[in-house]
């Protein structure tokens, strides 16, 4: 009996929310109006966090530690060391340039300059030792892996030391700055972002709380005849879902020409990233985040501003 009474009034919640959203057409379509915008701003955040992250990768995958041998270090030597590189927790890669690969580039950067190359020529021998460029996961932990290969007595099956120069302390000061560029920006976009989010949300709540405030007379109406707090409070939450709902798939619908347009735009100025090209990739896990945002944030505000607003 309480079980059929029960689906009964979730019935009658349901169908006064979906009355109450239809019926008044002007606020509803305000309401979806200001909750397109909020939506956007989250889905703007979404992908300036895509364009800030693959902005910062590329500088990460720019910045790397080169180790060069002297040209008596044999291959076996170096392979040992290139082992030892690689099993170290903070190291992501190591690339092994042996003699002839160093030969082959300093070639094809001085392809123009005769006189080097002639030089070059001359002397018979290749004059260049091979080198290990090591790749670290963070740009932070370049100074303990440069300290480990400058500290470290690496020698030789024979005992003698092979290498010749470690360029981390030439480049120092300019990893340094780009490890703070890197932390700065990362903050700053959190930041950024959860203001923003912040801002909009308080937005879509007081556009929600006024539309609740034009139907206060009938809030009151409903509480003289002796109507419960949950049953007054189910179809407004049940309007703001739909408001967030309607307005989750106007967005996503939106986002697609939008996208289309400026995601050349994006992979010209943003390191080659397409944002279009981001959002149909990723568009199951964006569409949950929009509608997730949307219902949460129509539900939730409709639910906070009859309790409060309206003193419920």
């Amino acid at each position: 009996m309480e079980q059929s009474a029960f689906k009964t009034k979730l019935k009658r919640i349901l169908k006064s929310g979906f009355f109450s959203f239809w019926r008044s057409g002007f606020v509803s379509v305000a309401s979806m109006l200001v909750m397109i915008v909020t939506l956007s701003v989250i889905a703007g955040v979404v992908f300036t966090g895509a364009i800030l992250g693959a902005t910062l990768e590329e500088l990460r995958n720019k910045v790397d530690v080169n180790v060069y041998f002297l040209t008596t270090a044999e291959e076996t030597d170096i392979l040992g060391l290139k082992s030892r590189i690689e099993a170290m927790p903070e190291v992501a890669k190591v690339e092994y340039v042996s003699r002839e690969k160093a030969l082959e580039a300093f070639k094809e950067r001085h392809e123009s300059d005769a006189i080097t190359l002639q030089a070059l020529e001359e002397l018979g021998d290749n004059p260049l030792g091979a080198a290990l460029n090591i790749k670290a996961k963070e740009p932070s932990q370049y100074e303990s892996l440069a300290n480990f290969l400058n500290e470290e007595n690496i020698l030789s099956n024979q005992g003698s030391r092979i290498i010749d120069k470690i360029n981390y302390f030439e480049n120092k000061v300019a990893i340094e700055k780009l490890d703070r560029i890197i932390d700065s920006a990362d903050r700053l976009g959190f930041g950024l972002s959860l203001a923003l989010v912040v801002i909009s949300i308080i937005i879509t709540l007081n556009t929600i709380r006024l539309a609740i405030y034009i139907s206060r007379e009938e809030i009151s109406v409903m509480q003289l005849v002796g109507a419960s707090k949950n049953y007054i409070k189910g179809p407004f939450v049940i309007t703001g879902f739909l408001v967030g709902l309607s307005s989750s798939l106007i967005t996503l619908i939106l986002l697609f020409p939008v996208l289309y347009w400026i995601g050349g735009l994006t992979e010209n100025f943003f390191i080659g990233l397409n944002v279009f090209d981001y959002y149909i990739q990723n568009f199951i896990q964006i569409f949950l985040i929009i509608i997730a945002s949307g219902t949460a944030i129509g539900a939730f505000s409709s639910l906070l501003a009859v309790r409060k607003y309206l003193k419920l």
